[in-house]
């Protein structure tokens, strides 16, 4: 039985791919080994969005041809979609498949075979112009994931935005969204497989729709439907998408995790303008006072950008005095990378990276402050957890999982209780990040 191995980089939505190419081999027959091991074929979903992704890609690609020098070595994704040149003439790569592509990944292996026996060294190329070339959504599918409770879904693909700092419409093309029917279908799957909660996520999931006359809020209520799912979060949104219908219609549907993620990236409008973000922070903060309306205490997260071109001092202290008053639950910081192609690349008045570390450093300060608070606002307080894998502590077994906030909590317990619902009083906090919780079995 020939073997393979996969390995994943960059969002989730690449992890689902990740996962359909595994489900792909693992149908043709193929052993499925830890990357680390000697296999036949290595798969490497490769990401783009920042210049250490792209070094990264490069080595995990060379790490393989190195493990076994007569692997077919596969580089997938965002990275080989974005410099196709470069990868072509990258002596460890022997396939390259672009997005919108991947549902090609035995065809591609079946030609190089060929070609192999054939004496012939010309890579196989599946990099299609994904920029200037309409395309389809493309249908790959799951019947289970690597995640044991949670199963993320990809329902959409590409973006039209064009943010100025952003690769990735040229990496992903524009916005496809997937058929409801068939993101229906593949919840079934997923929860006939036992699963019980479903994250819907997109390269830009707002726009799911657009497309096609859809809308993603009646995409989120079909999936309402399936009985055996209990509980849906939502990937990323876009600012613009959570207007008062939007937000009360979601309210209304109890499975609905109150977790959004609102990408943000500055809290200065002078720098949002000059990253082509099409809200201010004015309609931001509306966003954010419409969620904490209808849902009580929801969890708020975001992505902010330090050091963007052209940022001042005072237009970074706007920024954290802004994220200071929104009082987010988390927040992922990034230094802003410089990707060619992008309009930012070629702006003035680039922030030498001393000086993105610095900021850096406070918002992240900052992000624990605002975190660690939220968190201890459910001290005392009664929620259910859907408990996910077991835990060693100070000698101490314990099963953690998530409330609907996705607030990581830990109940003492030898008792394997994963995929199990459980309610209970938040007794205080146990780790760094991690709440203990009472329960009364």
């Amino acid at each position: 039985m020939k073997k393979a191995a996969l390995h994943n980089l960059g969002c989730k939505v690449n992890a689902y791919e990740t996962e359909a190419m595994q489900q792909i081999l693992e149908q043709a027959g193929y052993e499925i080994v830890p990357f680390h091991e000697r296999a036949d074929v290595y798969v490497i979903n490769t990401c783009s969005v920042t210049n250490m992704a792209d070094r990264k890609s490069r080595q995990m690609l060379h790490k393989a041809k190195k493990t076994n020098p007569e692997a077919i070595v596969i580089a997938a994704g965002c990275y080989v979609q974005t410099k196709e040149d470069e990868a072509a003439l990258d002596e460890s790569i022997d396939i390259v498949i672009g997005n919108n592509k991947k549902h090609m990944l035995l065809d591609a292996i079946e030609a190089y075979e060929k070609k192999r026996q054939g004496n012939e060294a010309e890579k196989v190329n599946e990099v299609v112009d994904i920029n200037h070339v309409k395309q389809d959504y493309e249908e790959l599918h799951l019947e289970k994931t690597a995640e044991h409770t949670r199963a993320f879904l990809k329902v959409q693909d590409g973006c039209n935005q064009f943010c100025s700092y952003c690769i990735i419409p040229f990496a992903r093309g524009r916005v496809r969204s997937r058929k409801a029917e068939d993101v229906l279908a593949e919840v079934e799957r997923l929860a006939a497989h036992g699963y019980q909660e479903v994250v819907l996520t997109g390269i830009h999931l707002s726009s799911y729709g657009v497309d096609t006359g859809d809308d993603l809020l009646h995409l989120i209520e079909l999936v309402h439907g399936v009985e055996q799912i209990k509980r849906i979060r939502l990937g990323s949104l876009e600012p613009r998408i959570v207007t008062e219908d939007f937000v009360k219609r979601l309210s209304e549907l109890e499975k609905i995790c109150p977790h959004f993620h609102l990408s943000l990236q500055s809290g200065c409008d002078t720098v949002l303008k000059r990253m082509n973000r099409r809200y201010d922070t004015k309609e931001y903060e509306a966003g954010c006072a419409l969620l904490r309306k209808y849902f009580s205490h929801p969890a708020i997260t975001t992505d902010v950008i330090v050091g963007f071109p052209g940022e001042t001092e005072e237009e970074f202290q706007m920024t954290r005095e802004y994220l200071e008053r929104i009082h987010f639950y988390e927040m992922h910081i990034f230094k802003y990378s410089k990707r060619e192609g992008t309009k930012a690349a070629v702006m003035p008045d680039q922030v030498d990276e001393q000086e993105k570390t610095r900021r850096s450093a406070i918002l992240l300060e900052l992000e624990k402050k605002m975190s660690d608070q939220f968190r201890m606002d459910y001290v005392e307080k009664q929620v259910t957890v859907l408990l996910e894998e077991a835990m060693e502590w100070n000698g101490k077994t314990y099963f953690t999982g998530y409330t609907k906030e996705y607030v990581k909590v830990a109940v003492e317990t030898k008792e394997n209780l994963a995929n199990q619902f459980v309610t209970g009083t938040i007794k205080g906090q146990l780790t760094d990040g991690v709440l203990e919780l009472m329960v009364e079995f």
